[in-house]
């Protein structure tokens, strides 16, 4: 169960919200309170109705006794359609609770499916449920449904301590989301909605958006943001007249990694223009040929340039010989991640396209789609012994299991894969313990997986791979057998499945400068320079303000506490050979009416070190 401050926080929230009310319904004069054990017993021999309910009045008692995990056992677990309309509204107040303290989103998120039902409550029930599944949603990464179910809590409640997690999830949200929010909003929705553009349109101008803001608070008095602004927006007032206004950027301009850091600057540039040309206040920067490697000495000439923070260096081995120290000389913001399983130096941060971070992301996306048995496929190298590891330790840390797992030769026969991974026997795959797929693999390897499996008699099987498959461009006639395989990528290369089309993605006019003409490889290189020098810009903000996000060309990205940038990127499946939006058990365009996705049943289908960690050399 979660004891941590956001833990704690998420109980003084729940007790304000309900303050005033009755007991809840099962609360009972605890010395007259049965023992569980006696009443899980007795329901064994009862009706399934009366069975039910007994399993009920167990469950609300061990809680209440503290035992958090059996009482999530065995509420989990009970038939709730079985029960009468008041006990199934205490039957979700309490798994949805549990639940979330044990980060199972997916059973908070049925417990509130409650909500849709026309069922009567009392208004703190239906405002704690809705709470709870606002968070959930916002966790499993649905922030438009996470937005709309806070709101509507506070619509109902006015309540300004709500503040904090609705400005989080308002700030992941893209300009075509934002857009579906803003269609008819009430007037709490469009105050929060002003608020939201002011911030977007400021940039990183720290001083600029507090003074827009500020105005916007004497307009707005009564709102909820006005009267006790987010925690965030609060913070930002320490950094006032803090705004980065001299930036160094060490990158080589010969050697092998020279090739990957001119992308990068081209990113850094572009970025730079566009932000000034739409009347935003932008740092000077200073190139510096990082190819010597004397970090010393790049310092020295930084601090010389009077440079305020440092982008680079480039170079893992660098990265790694500053992660070891206690402090950098400038607040620094490393383009690699070093080889420790930690960054120990203060004011550094570590940003690249990490395929560990996407195989967690994969891992998690996965559980929460319902499955828990994996097969995984990945490549017989340094590459794919790193992201393997990463996705079966996250996979692991949610409560599923590897059941079967390859590792292949990228230049063999796909089937001497295939065949010992699914226990193929008979030219027929046996799939009882293995309910998805994890894949990691290039493009040419990649398309002939599924083709294999349903050779095999597994197309049911659901595959989840990494971006490595996407070449990143459309190409319908190559990718068709790709269909149905699930990935992660950045928003600027799958711009339709990420934010509803090109005209949407962050940056959009570094993005049509960069892409024209450019290999989607190159162009994922500037992406990472745009969001390099967005991250740099707003580096006091990520030291100041925990839990701050960046709305980037290569996802969502946020400072890990160690200060790793950890990046969130949206998800695509191939429809016709084409990346479309997902349509497998979170459906963000066919949401029901009050914010819930709906949710399929899981048992209906039968490194070398590079900051572009795709696995091949350079």
């Amino acid at each position: 169960m979660d004891k941590s401050p956001r833990g704690l926080l998420f109980a003084a929230l729940l007790a304000l919200m309900v303050a005033g009310c009755a007991a809840p319904i099962g609360v009972v004069d605890r010395i007259t309170d049965p023992e569980p054990e006696t009443l899980l017993e007795r329901a064994v021999d009862q009706p399934p109705d009366e069975a039910a309910a007994t399993r009920l009045e167990a469950a609300d008692i061990l809680a209440r006794r503290g035992d958090e995990a059996q009482a999530f056992e065995v509420a989990e677990s009970l038939d709730d359609s079985l029960l009468d309309d008041a006990r199934r509204v205490q039957w979700a107040v309490l798994l949805s609770g549990l639940a979330y303290d044990f980060e199972d989103d997916s059973s908070v998120l049925q417990a509130a499916s409650i909500l849709d039902e026309g069922i009567a409550m009392e208004n703190d029930d239906r405002n704690a449920l809705r709470y709870r599944q606002g968070l959930s949603l916002g966790r499993i990464g649905e922030p438009l449904a996470s937005s709309r179910a806070l709101l509507r809590v506070q619509a109902d409640t006015d309540n300004p301590v709500l503040n904090d997690d609705i400005w989080r999830q308002l700030t992941r949200l893209n300009r075509q989301e934002l857009a579906t929010l803003g269609e008819d909003p009430d007037r709490l929705t469009a105050g929060w909605l002003e608020v939201i553009d002011l911030q977007r349109q400021s940039g990183g101008d720290i001083t600029r958006f507090l003074d827009r803001f500020g105005d916007w608070r004497e307009r707005n008095a009564n709102h909820p943001a006005a009267r006790r602004p987010p925690n965030e927006l609060t913070e930002l007032r320490e950094l006032r007249d803090q705004d980065v206004r001299r930036i160094a950027v060490l990158l080589p301009e010969s050697g092998p990694l020279a090739d990957v850091a001119e992308q990068i600057r081209r990113g850094i540039r572009a970025r730079h223009m566009e932000a000034g040309n739409n009347g935003q206040s932008t740092p000077q920067i200073t190139f510096i040929d990082a190819t010597s490697g004397d970090l010393q000495a790049l310092y020295a000439e930084a601090n010389m340039a009077g440079a305020q923070v440092v982008i680079g260096p480039l170079d893992k081995d660098q990265v790694t010989a500053l992660e070891n120290r206690d402090s950098v000389p400038l607040p620094t913001l490393a383009l690699n991640y070093g080889y420790g399983e930690r960054n120990n130096a203060e004011n550094l941060f570590q940003y690249g396209l990490s395929a560990e971070d996407e195989a967690r992301q994969v891992a998690r996306r996965a559980y929460l789609d319902g499955h828990r048995r994996s097969a995984v496929l990945v490549p017989d190298n340094d590459w794919g012994e790193r992201v393997g590891t990463a996705f079966r330790r996250e996979w692991e840390r949610q409560g599923g299991s590897v059941t079967s797992a390859v590792r292949y030769d990228p230049g063999g026969a796909v089937a001497g894969a295939i065949r010992p991974l699914l226990s193929v026997s008979g030219e027929r795959a046996q799939l009882g313990n293995v309910d998805m797929l994890f894949l990691l693999a290039l493009p040419s390897y990649a398309r002939q997986v599924p083709p294999m499996l349903d050779f095999y008699y597994a197309s049911n099987l659901p595959i989840y791979a990494t971006s490595h498959l996407y070449e990143g461009r459309p190409q319908p006639r190559i990718d068709h057998d790709l269909d149905d395989v699930q990935f992660p990528d950045i928003p600027w290369l799958i711009p339709h499945a990420a934010v509803g089309g090109e005209n949407a993605v962050p940056f959009f006019g570094s993005f049509m400068e960069l892409r024209e003409d450019n290999d989607p490889a190159l162009f994922k290189l500037n992406a990472m320079g745009v969001d390099a020098y967005e991250l740099a810009r707003r580096l006091p903000q990520l030291q100041a303000i925990s839990g701050s996000e960046v709305q980037g060309a290569t996802g969502t990205l946020r400072a890990e506490s160690d200060g790793r940038i950890y990046r969130e990127l949206p998800w695509a499946t191939f429809v016709n050979g084409v990346p479309q939006l997902p349509l497998g058990m979170i459906h963000r365009d066919g949401l029901l009416g009050d914010g819930m996705p709906r949710l399929r049943d899981p048992d209906a289908d039968a490194d070398n070190g590079s900051v572009f960690d795709d696995g091949r050399a350079r």
